[in-house]
């Protein structure tokens, strides 16, 4: 158990591993596997169980139709590491990854909304004059 929700770890297949992100997708998966191991870091990817199924509405009287099946639930993944002290946080605010074309991984990067990453330009914007 955590000791806050940044800093996450679960232990998969009897090893403690840092829990880098829950319910990823297959692509994401892969961006953050290729990423992580890149830059050293043993991952470790598990289906993550399905959600919990919402209770059925109640029918009215009379009422014969059939409810129809649920859609089944998505396929995801839990990504970790097994690096205990690897925390997602401090490793892109603190410029500890690099993209494979040599490049500080930066957040924006990270979230996948920009395709190469641009450490150059600071994450934060000067409001005032």
């Amino acid at each position: 158990m955590a000791i806050n929700s940044n800093h996450p770890f679960e232990e998969i297949d009897g090893v403690r591993c840092a829990v880098v992100e829950k319910n990823c997708s297959p692509a994401r998966v892969e961006f953050l596997k290729s990423l992580l191991e890149y830059n050293r870091y043993t991952v470790v990817v598990i289906p993550s169980p399905p959600p919990k199924a919402a209770p059925a509405p109640p029918k009215a009287e009379g009422d014969t139709t059939e409810a129809p099946p649920p859609p089944p639930p998505p396929v995801t993944f839990t990504l970790a590491v097994t690096e205990n002290e690897f925390n997602v946080t401090n490793a892109i605010y603190g410029r500890l990854l690099y993209s494979k074309d040599g490049h500080v991984v930066t957040m924006k990067y990270w979230k996948q909304l920009e395709e190469v990453s641009n450490d150059a330009k600071p994450y934060f914007a000067k409001t005032w004059r």
